[in-house]
């Protein structure tokens, strides 16, 4: 099955440089059909452009806080000088506590196509 998402530039470029090897998201509806073996397309937000990738894995907590402590960051989409102030607060310009805790959160694991 093949997905859409959008992203911001920062991430996308990271994804395309393949540094960023997992993408967070809340686990809501549509990300609960996404399987590993899946495809998703990425479609940065102020270009177009798109990438396609394969789903690798797919780590699911209920909220950010419990992922942040599993989770390697450096692969989440932080860079290295980022890491020391790296928060699951970070997350909340995306996602509230309250919809973190109702549908939990998911770390889709991701390969380059």
């Amino acid at each position: 099955m093949e997905h859409e998402m959008r992203l911001d530039p920062a991430p996308f470029r990271m994804i395309k440089r393949g540094e960023k090897t997992i993408e967070l998201r809340l686990y809501d509806e549509k990300r609960r059909k996404i399987a590993v073996g899946d495809t998703i397309v990425f479609t940065e937000t102020e270009t177009g452009e798109r990438i396609r990738v394969i789903v690798t894995d797919l780590h699911v907590f209920p909220t950010f806080s419990e992922l942040y402590r599993a989770l390697p960051l450096s692969e989440c989409g932080y860079t290295e000088a980022e890491l020391e102030t790296a928060s699951p607060d970070d997350m909340l310009a995306y996602y509230s506590l309250e919809r973190q805790r109702q549908y939990g959160v998911v770390g889709i694991g991701i390969a380059r196509l």
